[in-house]
């Protein structure tokens, strides 16, 4: 299993993370119809949210002194954590550093967790419900819900499960 660092993003790293965040939300493009922004972003009012939200922590995967992906956990106040966005890089993909990115982060906040994916994006489906059976064994449950806003969508896909500290 390849090295991989988690750390906590700070200021210093906002502009990595934009950075990553770009190619995240083009990956996702494939499975929607996001496009980008007239000027070439695309939406990222998540990104911000985790820099600047108290309820949200952003996080950097790093492989060595290359940036490799990005966390962004969101419900830090409340009962259940989210996995809100999750990214690895496609040269860094297969390689381990997904699984154990996912697991340094949830270890950092003990507790009930959530992620969700779309049934179409095959891939996040797979790599998913490894990741859960992984962290907790036979302890975690997949439900669909509706996409809130957008009920001309297919419901995305729920795995919840328990990081015990």
């Amino acid at each position: 299993m390849s090295d991989v660092s988690v750390r906590l993003a700070n200021e210093a790293d906002r502009s990595v993370l934009e950075r990553l965040w770009l190619m995240f939300r083009h990956d996702l493009s494939e499975f929607s119809d996001l496009l980008p922004n007239p000027d070439g972003t695309f939406r990222s009012e998540w990104l911000h949210a985790a820099f600047d939200d108290t309820d949200w922590a952003p996080y950097l995967l790093m492989r060595g002194e290359h940036p490799v992906g990005l966390a962004l956990v969101r419900g830090l106040a409340g009962h259940t954590r989210v996995l809100n966005s999750f990214f690895v890089v496609r040269g860094a993909r297969r390689s381990g550093i997904g699984l154990r990115a996912v697991q340094e982060v949830v270890a950092k906040h003990p507790g009930p967790w959530e992620v969700a994916f779309q049934d179409a994006n095959m891939a996040a489906a797979h790599f998913w419900r490894r990741v859960a059976a992984e962290i907790a064994a036979d302890g975690w449950a997949e439900d669909r819900r509706p996409v809130p806003a957008r009920p001309d969508l297919p419901p995305d896909v729920w795995i919840s499960f328990d990081v015990r500290g």
